[in-house]
C-alpha cells in the first residue's frame, strides 16, 4: 500500500463522519417537526461510529506502512472508546432531557449506537498487532507467538464485545416487552434489535482477529464465523420485512426499513469476517472482490432512502427511516474502506 492510498483510506471514515455530523445537525436545525429531533441526533451519532472506524483504519494502516508506535497503539483505540463514551452520555442526556416520544426513541437508539462504537473500538484494540496475522498465516502449527496477545487478553477483547452485545439485546427485549404501553417502546425496541445484531457481528470480527493473532484460529471457525454474521444480518432484514408487511399500523411498520438498513450494515461487516477467514492458510482468488460487498450495501441503503424520501412526501412516518438509511449508507461505505485495507494488508505478504 502506497502512502497516497493509505491517506485516502483513512480519509474516507473521517469524510463519512463529517457527513453524518453535518447532515444530522442540518436535519435537527432546519425545522420544528418532532421527527427531526429523532432523525437528526441519531444520524449525528452515527458519525461517532465512523470516528471509531477511523481509529481501526489508522491502527491497521500505520502497521502496514511502518509508522505504528507506542503512542498510536494506545491513542487510536482510545479515540474510539472516547467516541463511544461521549455517544452514550449524549444518548442518556437526550433520554432524560424531555418526556416526549422523540427524546425517548432518540435517546435509546443513540445509547445503542454508543455500544456499537465501543465494539468497533474493541476491534481497533484487537488490531494493534494486525501484522502478526499475515505472519501466522504462513505457518502450519498453532503455537502462540511470544508477541501475541496472552490468553487472558484475547478473552478480554472477545468478552468486551460480547458483554456489549448482550447488554444491547437485553435492553431491546425490555423495551419490546413494554410495547403495549406506548408506540415509542415498539419503535425503540425494534431499532435496538438491529443495533444488537450489529454488535453480535462485531463479536465475530474481534474473535477472528484476536485468535488469528494468537495463531489458534481453527478450520471450524473459518466456516462458522462468516455464516453466523450472514445469518444475523439476514434475520435482521427478514424481521424488518415482517414489520413492513405484517404490522397493521404502518407508522410503526416503517421501523422495518431501519432494521433492513441495520441488516445491510451486518452484511458489510461480513465482508471483513469473510475475507480474514477465507484467506487464513488458504488461497482465495476472490479476495480482491470482497470489498464490493459494502459498496453494494451502501448503494442499497441510498437507493432505498431515495424511494422513502418520495413516499415521505405523502406519509410523514417515512421521514425518519429515509434519513437514517442515508446515514447507514455512509457507515457501509466506511466499512468499504476498512475491508479494502484488510485486503491490501493481507495480500501484500
Amino acid at each position: 500500500m502506497n502512502y497516497g492510498i493509505s491517506v485516502l483510506f483513512r480519509a474516507i471514515p473521517l469524510l463519512m463522519a463529517l457527513f453524518c455530523f453535518g447532515y444530522g445537525w442540518f436535519i435537527t436545525s432546519y425545522g420544528t417537526d418532532p421527527n427531526r429531533y429523532v432523525a437528526g441526533p441519531v444520524i449525528f451519532s452515527l458519525g461517532m461510529i465512523c470516528i471509531a472506524l477511523f481509529s481501526t483504519a489508522a491502527t491497521i494502516i500505520r502497521q502496514i506502512i511502518g509508522t505504528f508506535g507506542q503512542v498510536s497503539k494506545y491513542t487510536l483505540p482510545g479515540i474510539g472508546y472516547l467516541s463511544a463514551v461521549l455517544t452514550i452520555i449524549g444518548g442518556m442526556h437526550i433520554l432524560h432531557s424531555s418526556p416526549d416520544s422523540a427524546s425517548f426513541v432518540a435517546g435509546h437508539v443513540i445509547c445503542g449506537v454508543g455500544f456499537i462504537t465501543a465494539c468497533v473500538a474493541t476491534t481497533a484494540t484487537s488490531s494493534t498487532r494486525f501484522t502478526m496475522i499475515t505472519e501466522n498465516a504462513q505457518k502450519s502449527d498453532h503455537d502462540v507467538p511470544p508477541k501475541a496477545f496472552t490468553r487472558t487478553q484475547g478473552l478480554m477483547l472477545i468478552s468486551v464485545a460480547a458483554i456489549l452485545a448482550l447488554t444491547t439485546w437485553i435492553w431491546a427485549f425490555v423495551l419490546l416487552s413494554k410495547s403495549s404501553l406506548h408506540p415509542k417502546y415498539f419503535v425503540a425496541g425494534h431499532v435496538m434489535i438491529g443495533l444488537a445484531s450489529i454488535c453480535t457481528c462485531l463479536i465475530t470480527l474481534v474473535a477472528t482477529i484476536a485468535r488469528q493473532i494468537r495463531n489458534i484460529f481453527s478450520q471450524t471457525e473459518r466456516k462458522i464465523w462468516p455464516v453466523l454474521v450472514l445469518v444475523v444480518g439476514s434475520l435482521c432484514i427478514i424481521w424488518g420485512l415482517i414489520l413492513i408487511l405484517g404490522t397493521a399500523n404502518m407508522s410503526l411498520g416503517s421501523t422495518g426499513y431501519i432494521m433492513i438498513g441495520l441488516g445491510l450494515v451486518c452484511y458489510s461487516i461480513s465482508s471483513k469476517v469473510i475475507l480474514l477467514s477465507k484467506i487464513w492458510r488458504h488461497e482465495f482468488k476472490l479476495s480482491n472482490r470482497i470489498p464490493l460487498i459494502p459498496i453494494f450495501t451502501a448503494l442499497t441503503c441510498l437507493f432505498l432512502s431515495a424511494f422513502l424520501f418520495e413516499i415521505g412526501s405523502v406519509h410523514g412516518y417515512y421521514f425518519v427511516p429515509a434519513r437514517v438509511l442515508a446515514g447507514l449508507g455512509g457507515i457501509c461505505f466506511t466499512l468499504f474502506s476498512i475491508v479494502s485495507i484488510l485486503e491490501s494488508g493481507t495480500s501484500s505478504h
